[in-house]
């Protein structure tokens, strides 16, 4: 494997080469090749934990006049699964991994899960060699640049994002239900509301009823105070 090119990718050149390749290893691989090393679950775990710390202080220096709610919600959609994907796509990430046959043949690369979670740890590969300056300079680069006032998110799969923010409080229930139909069966229109503890936060309109799911946690979201695009 031609780590350098990686290396370059994220601008960043490590003094041990193993934490790159174990951030790398998925379980399939290292399950497969009976890797000493291990997969890169372990460097994911941290990775998570630096990753909240990164972003937490980016947020809490740059937007000081905001309450800590929001914050929150803006941190839960930075470093959610469909951002991390984003990010790992930047880096090409998914051209470097070490997978196992059957990851390999079913399209793992690709896979926003596995991507995420490698985009961590190889997170947790650069702080474990070059230190928190070393790991926030490389989260840096994926940061936003038009986050606006704070509330701007840019990503198109509301659900996901919505479901980061309230899970955030465990007590707390999003649930989507189909309220009507209309229009005859080759052009059917679906409406279905968002609801957060049984109160109704939002309703989308769609040809489909994933589509009107992700039109009501649109509205949701800009109810919200979110400026969604």
């Amino acid at each position: 494997m031609n780590t350098e090119k990686l290396e370059e990718e994220i601008n960043y050149k490590f003094k041990d080469v193993r934490l790159l390749l174990h951030a790398l290893s998925h379980s399939s691989y290292a399950n497969e090749k009976r890797h000493n090393g291990g997969s890169n679950e372990r460097l994911e775990f941290l990775g998570d934990s630096v990753l909240s710390i990164i972003v937490s202080e980016y947020l809490f220096n740059t937007f000081k006049g905001n309450p800590e709610g929001d914050l929150t919600r803006l941190r839960a959609a930075l470093v959610c699964e469909k951002s991390l994907h984003k990010f790992a796509k930047e880096i090409h990430l998914g051209d470097y991994l070490l997978l196992g046959k059957g990851e390999e043949n079913t399209g793992g690369r690709e896979r926003p899960s596995i991507l995420a979670d490698a985009f961590e740890a190889l997170l947790a590969a650069v702080y474990l060699d070059g230190g928190m300056e070393a790991a926030k300079n490389h989260v840096m680069r994926f940061m936003p640049k038009d986050i606006g006032n704070g509330k701007k998110l840019i990503f198109s799969d509301f659900k996901t994002v919505l479901q980061e923010i309230v899970q955030k409080n465990p007590e707390e229930k999003v649930e989507y239900v189909l309220i009507g139909e209309e229009g005859p069966d080759h052009n059917k229109i679906f409406i279905v509301e968002v609801c957060l503890n049984g109160q109704v936060i939002g309703k989308g309109r769609g040809r489909s009823k994933k589509d009107a799911e992700q039109l009501a946690a649109k509205e949701a979201l800009e109810l919200m105070g979110y400026e969604t695009f």
